[in-house]
């Protein structure tokens, strides 16, 4: 589980690329073929990552396994 976790469950690209051990050309490979988990983008340009969005993300590549 990522350390740097916010008080919004919130996780940024560095905490989720860190937990899922992939590169950020990965992430960004994943979210251009709509294989990402979903992404808020904050007006400053940084994703962040929802914990709930996640785990439900991570329940489906369960389910379909």
């Amino acid at each position: 589980m990522a350390t740097g976790l916010n008080p919004r469950g919130m996780l940024t690209l560095m905490e989720l690329c860190a937990e899922l051990q992939i590169s950020r050309s990965t992430f960004y490979d994943w979210r251009a073929k709509g294989r990402a988990p979903r992404c808020l983008k904050l007006p400053n340009g940084d994703l962040r990552i929802r914990r709930s969005d996640l785990d439900r993300w991570l329940s489906r590549l369960e389910e379909a396994a």
